[in-house]
């Protein structure tokens, strides 16, 4: 690599590190609301289908391409992407600091659900703008490396959002974890103007299209976008459903809780934060039109290694074994994807391009653990494994016949 070559790269690492602060302290909140206050709500006695209900405050994330729309029809003033940010993100701040602000033991369950619902759609409102800046800004040659890193840093809001604030829950309680997370928040809001600085265009004002029904389904006109959302669909689902299930599995298995939360939770994330950036060098120097089928070879192999180690009992040291290579292309894969989303998205239409396809990811990501739930009920851990890798092997096959005709350039 040239010395003008590393100084470009270079150049944009500021960038890079400010987009991605910005989906951390985005991301950490929602992961906290899914994963941690479970736990939480638990303790303090309430039923499984009080806490399942809660989950569905998450439906707003499907329909983020609805979201997406007003974000580019409408142009807050002149730097848009910037004002929605900073607008959406001061609201989903203080709609933390409402749910804090309401004491879980004499909040009713109507009004904690209302909010939550608040904070799950400006989570998920706020995220939209704060990536089409990343679309609009960067480079092609960036790209796969925002990825990666937006894949690394949901591997590290699991770790705060899943370990860090029920931490801060034992020591503090119920309020102060929100006001945390807030605060945090509120930092990524003062610091969204400086993106300006990194913008190629000057100060030119982000081109915004008419956005309707039309638009909507002019994405799914393109034939690479149709194929391409088959794959957003069920290439990183199957695997991620595997480790959804990891838990319980090992829990099944005999491992303490403590022990899984460390494995699972703090050693997964961070193993899969790690393989995010390392698959992001792969990409860029292989390419993504290599990377999709390698990565997608390895997320069968990484599955396959787990299906294995439980159906033939293969004892504590090849499970965990087993569940850090399922970590790695967890991180491996979602950083693949999230940079490619960056790849098939239109002019003018960065927010609802990126809305369609996040909704499509985050459909799959719902879907396709609920049929692996079905499996399990059905053939236990073996059954729900070997179904989900036969899944795999199709989504490889699927991935080496269509792969050309999914990008161009990248």
């Amino acid at each position: 690599m040239s010395g003008a070559d590393t100084q470009a790269m270079r150049s944009w690492w500021p960038l890079q590190l400010l987009l991605g602060w910005l989906n951390l302290v985005l991301t950490a909140p929602v992961i906290y609301l899914y994963v941690g206050l479970p736990l939480v709500l638990r303790q303090q006695g309430w039923s499984g289908t009080e806490i399942g209900m809660l989950q569905l405050t998450g439906l707003p994330a499907m329909l983020k391409f609805v979201l997406a729309a007003p974000v580019d029809r409408w142009c807050l003033g002149h730097a848009g992407y910037r004002n929605w940010a900073m607008a959406l993100g001061l609201g989903y701040a203080m709609a933390l600091w409402l749910l804090g602000a309401h004491d879980l033991g004499s909040t009713p369950y109507a009004l904690l659900f209302a909010l939550a619902v608040l904070v799950s759609l400006l989570g998920t409102w706020a995220d939209v703008p704060v990536n089409a800046l990343a679309i609009r800004m960067l480079p092609e040659s960036e790209r796969m490396r925002a990825g990666a890193i937006r894949s690394a840093v949901t591997s590290l809001g699991v770790i705060v959002g899943g370990g860090l604030m029920l931490m801060l829950y034992t020591r503090l309680g119920w309020a102060w974890t929100f006001y945390a997370l807030a605060l945090g928040l509120l930092s990524g809001v003062v610091l969204v103007p400086l993106l300006k600085v990194y913008d190629g265009s000057g100060t030119a004002p982000a081109v915004h299209s008419p956005v309707c029904l039309r638009e909507w389904w002019e994405w799914f006109s393109v034939p690479q976008h149709r194929i391409w959302a088959l794959l957003l669909v069920l290439y990183y689902p199957l695997l991620g459903a595997a480790w959804v299930y990891l838990k319980p599995l090992m829990l099944d298995q005999g491992f303490a809780p403590e022990r899984i939360a460390l494995i699972v939770g703090v050693a997964g994330g961070l193993v899969a934060a790690l393989a995010s950036m390392a698959g992001s060098r792969v990409s860029r120097q292989s390419g993504a039109r290599m990377a999709l089928p390698w990565f997608a070879a390895c997320n069968l192999l990484a599955l396959a290694a787990l299906t294995c180690a439980v159906i033939l009992g293969l004892g504590a040291g090849a499970l965990i074994t087993a569940a850090m290579l399922v970590a790695v292309m967890i991180g491996a894969s979602g950083g693949l994807l999230f940079g490619l989303m960056m790849y098939h998205t239109r002019p003018g239409l960065s927010a609802l391009d990126y809305g369609i396809q996040s909704s499509l990811f985050i459909i799959g990501r719902t879907v396709v653990p609920m049929l692996a739930g079905v499996l399990l009920d059905l053939g236990g851990y073996p059954g729900m494994l070997a179904g989900l890798t036969v899944g795999l092997a199709l989504v490889l096959l699927l991935v080496g016949f269509v792969r050309d005709r999914i990008f161009v350039g990248a």
